[in-house]
């Protein structure tokens, strides 16, 4: 007797075949899809932590001893630190050279703080040195569970806090360490100002 076509059970092992194949690509383009969005992740979260070393690397070369004002009038140090962020928020607040816009021929010196709020570590940057409200912030990195600050004087000793009798006193380097919750614990380094 000719045979023309398939039995049942030829049918039912391409099927199972066909059935595996397509089992084995739906998981490794499943698996695809995760590792990219992993790495997208990842690679987002460190160029947050690259951009905010770089910024703050920039100003704090850029730092001058300079005293400012506030809206009130009232003078404060050139450069002021604490190890954790303050009531107000704030971790560092410092006059630097040089400025983002335009404006920079008009007023060479900006005053910048950084701040942690709500998880996210921010930059915030004044329009003037003296009483002006901040013109910019810029959101550096969120997800921050604390945000430590040390400072090293000019003799090479670490201090908690910046409080200096001379109130133009620049400290030689700045630590942070920031524990966040994508990154955990991150350690770097800065020079403040430049070579003497």
């Amino acid at each position: 007797m000719n045979k023309n076509g398939f039995t049942l059970v030829e049918m039912l092992i391409a099927l199972a075949i066909f059935g595996m194949i397509t089992a084995a690509g739906v998981a490794l383009l499943t698996l695809t899809v995760r590792t990219q969005a992993t790495s997208d992740r990842l690679l987002d979260a460190l160029g947050a932590l690259r951009r905010t070393g770089a910024l703050l690397n920039a100003d704090l070369a850029q730092a001058a001893p300079r005293r400012w004002r506030d809206a009130d009038g009232e003078p404060h140090p050139a450069f002021t630190g604490s190890n954790m962020a303050s009531a107000d928020g704030a971790l560092l607040t410092l006059v630097r050279r040089g400025a983002d816009d335009a404006d920079c021929a008009r007023d060479p010196v900006r005053r910048v703080d950084y701040r942690l709020a709500n998880g996210v570590l921010e930059r915030r940057s004044y329009g003037a040195v003296d009483g002006d409200p901040p013109v910019v912030t810029a959101a550096l990195l969120d997800g921050v569970r604390t945000a430590r600050l040390r400072y090293r004087d000019r003799r090479g000793d670490w201090h908690a806090t910046w409080e200096p009798t001379d109130a133009a006193e620049l400290p030689a380097a700045v630590e942070l360490v920031v524990d966040s919750a994508g990154e955990g614990v991150v350690r770097q380094l800065f020079l403040v100002g430049s070579p003497r």
